[in-house]
């Protein structure tokens, strides 16, 4: 995506922005200001990004929304704290609380970075002259934040790999299935609160494997799910695989991120050592009456002890208290994939599974757990399908 020109960031529709619900508020009572017509005068005290304190602004128009705002991912990033907390000790905290907040913390997404302009993150600058937009631009706001993996993956931007079905033949954008409840925070159904037998409720999402899998791969394809098809590897491995086992393809995996600030600049940025394609099962540690899943795709994501490493020393003390190699939903599905080409495409290949000798000896206590204890045999004439 080409960055947009300083012109092309502040651009205010005259003719049809006026005329909308918005345009219908006055300026400064979003971005404050001082009514002048001195462009200096009046940018005294302005608040660029308004939806920084929705509490302000949007909730006055949409109490509804903001009052789940705090239980949004997007907002909280609890996400991250959940594996950070694990990870590392209490006194270590301010620490890693300040490399967070210097690299980490804008990958949020406020209201506006979602409905009016591109995220700072990428740029910035609105995305139609400010006009708000119902629904955010797959590519201008989604894959913008999203783009290094899920938008390269979904849009098959990997050399040799298609795009995933749902946009290629489907021309699916992330709303289609990524609601603006889930966006939110708020609770989209009964599920969404009451997560079934084990569980009469359920806190706010801390991950986001948390909870009711939304959206799922069954809401869509029930009959799939269930192995009420003709297809009999739906009939063996029902809920034992997620469905990513065998219709994603390769997807990115990196490793060791370093956080850091410039000398040169004083600006935060980072690096990773590597990024690369991998397609890996593994074992299931968020199994839950919503993922049943034995086995499911794993990917390599870049935390390593020092990745914290320019703002103490050791500040992940319990960095084997989690995997690296995590239950991943890559977003690049095919109908038709090299493991799913009959039963002896993927029993008995090796190269499709976490085994110890793919695991590096540093990170082999972490993710002990997830890593294959065997490997499914070939089917022979003696071990028959029914």
């Amino acid at each position: 995506m080409a960055p947009l020109e300083p012109w092309e960031k502040v651009l205010v529709d005259a003719e049809t922005f006026p005329n909308s619900i918005h345009g219908m508020v006055e300026c400064h009572e979003c971005h404050g200001g001082t009514q002048s017509p001195e462009k200096e005068i009046a940018h005294t005290d302005l608040i660029a990004y308004p939806s920084e304190n929705p509490q302000a602004t949007c909730e006055t128009c949409h109490p509804n929304i903001v009052a789940h705002n705090e239980m949004s991912l997007h907002k909280s990033l609890a996400g991250y704290w959940t594996a950070l907390d694990q990870r590392g000790i209490p006194e270590n905290h301010p620490d890693v609380q300040e490399g967070f907040q210097n690299h980490c913390r804008e990958c949020h997404a406020t209201c506006g970075e979602c409905h009016v302009s591109q995220p700072r993150l990428v740029g910035s600058g609105f995305i139609d002259g400010h006009m708000f937009n119902a629904k955010p631009s797959m590519t201008q706001n989604c894959t913008a934040c999203h783009g290094s993996r899920v938008g390269n993956e979904y849009l098959g931007k990997h050399e040799d790999l298609k795009a995933d079905i749902h946009f290629r033949q489907g021309r699916m954008t992330c709303v289609d299935c990524h609601t603006a409840d889930e966006m939110h925070g708020t609770p989209e159904n009964c599920d969404s609160c009451h997560a079934g037998p084990e569980s009469d409720q359920l806190p706010p999402a801390d991950h986001r494997y948390a909870g009711v899998q939304s959206p799922s791969c069954e809401s869509c394809h029930p009959v799939v799910a269930t192995g009420e098809d003709e297809i009999i590897m739906h009939q063996m491995h029902g809920s034992t695989l997620s469905c990513q086992v065998c219709h994603s393809v390769s997807y990115t995996s990196c490793d060791n991120c370093h956080l850091a600030i410039s000398e040169q600049t004083g600006n935060p940025f980072y690096t990773t050592d590597s990024s690369y394609l991998t397609f890996l099962i593994g074992k299931n540690l968020n199994q839950s009456y919503a993922r049943p899943y034995d086995f499911v795709t794993v990917r390599h994501i870049p935390v390593f002890p020092e990745t914290f490493g320019f703002y103490g020393d050791n500040l992940l003390p319990e960095f084997n208290n989690l995997e690296t190699w995590k239950f991943t939903t890559p977003h690049n599905i095919q109908r038709n994939t090299p493991q799913n080409e009959s039963c002896n495409a993927c029993h008995g290949h090796e190269e499709y599974f976490l085994t110890t000798d793919k695991v590096s000896p540093e990170e082999l206590e972490a993710n002990i757990d997830v890593i294959m204890d065997t490997i499914p045999q070939p089917i022979t004439s003696s071990l028959q399908i029914p």
